[in-house]
């Protein structure tokens, strides 16, 4: 265990969030749902001082040290139209003084609004391509084409769902515990796996038996059971663990119940916590992502799932541009 922390903390990051992101007891929202509500808190990943935060920041910042390690001069990646990931590898790229392709499936908008206006701002070249099925090929092709020009590319997968990534994240549970006493759980929007996985290393190195349960955006319970367990697989291989040690003898915890009619779509759990939130605690959450956790945090808590002495940490893992898409 020692030497696989060892692993963990040595290595290589390329920082672009210089600070530690806020925790903070959500009391309020507390009293709303209730006597018997558990003692919540928030970890404040949207505000992580980058490129409008999120929790693509901590993954990037493990994997762009790979990517300068390789001597890459282009970043291409993919994802939708209003993908907090695209938006944050822009403002990498940006930060770093290097091309970006991105590959998003979706229309492309006469006037960009969230996520997408980002991506131009901070100068991104975007690809539009029809659906999920042909961003790998067009990644490809992109960097096909940055080869021929001479330049490095280095093709970043979906969300930095990677071991690498997932290791990044992993890094973020001794920042939490150095802000409050180990939670009993921690709840987090999930959808490529990474986040999870991340969270369940981390939490499996540095000594936290918590429960993490990761509420899927769009992705199977089965689905993403079997991604988050491949992600720490690697994870485990990258940094030289046992499974134990790493977390992959514990159950991994999906709920895939808040998804609705699919991707993105807003249902009357999700709309009633994002407005919930906004009005207990001055907290906004995104209607992709976040909203849906928490409609799923809350409804475990309306089902007596928790005790009042329970602590609870919502990991927010930002989003908010969607909020303007």
């Amino acid at each position: 265990m020692a030497s696989a922390l060892a692993a963990l903390r040595g290595l290589s990051i390329h920082p672009l969030a210089r600070h530690p992101s806020p925790v903070d007891r959500l009391d309020r929202l507390r009293a709303a749902l209730g006597p018997d509500a558990p003692d919540l808190w928030i970890k404040r990943d949207d505000l992580l001082s980058f490129g409008m935060g999120g929790n693509k920041v901590r993954k990037l910042q493990t994997v762009l040290a790979d990517a300068k390690r390789l001597g890459a001069t282009t970043l291409i990646t993919c994802g939708g139209v209003q993908s907090n990931h695209c938006r944050a590898t822009a403002a990498a790229g940006a930060a770093l003084g290097w091309r970006v392709v991105l590959v998003v499936n979706g229309a492309e908008q006469a006037e960009p609004t969230g996520n997408a206006r980002l991506d131009r701002l901070f100068g991104a070249e975007v690809v539009h391509v029809a659906s999920r099925d042909e961003r790998d090929t067009a990644m490809q092709a992109a960097a096909g084409r940055e080869t021929a020009a001479g330049r490095v590319p280095f093709v970043i997968p979906l969300g930095v769902s990677t071991p690498l990534g997932a290791a990044g994240f992993a890094r973020g549970v001794e920042e939490l515990l150095g802000a409050m006493p180990a939670p009993d759980t921690i709840l987090h929007a999930s959808s490529s796996g990474g986040t999870q996985a991340g969270l369940m290393a981390g939490c499996a190195l540095f000594g936290l038996s918590c429960r993490v349960v990761g509420v899927s955006a769009d992705e199977s319970t089965e689905r993403l059971v079997s991604i988050v367990r491949g992600l720490l697989t690697g994870v485990r291989d990258l940094i030289g663990a046992s499974d134990q040690a790493v977390g992959l003898t514990r159950d991994i915890d999906v709920d895939d119940g808040a998804i609705g009619e699919g991707y993105g779509i807003p249902t009357p759990a999700s709309t009633e916590a994002l407005e919930l939130v906004a009005r207990t605690e001055g907290i906004l959450l995104d209607p992709v992502y976040t909203a849906k956790a928490m409609a799923a945090l809350i409804a475990r808590i309306r089902g007596g799932h928790f005790s009042a002495q329970d602590r609870v940490l919502f990991w927010h893992t930002g989003g908010q541009p969607g909020f303007f898409a």
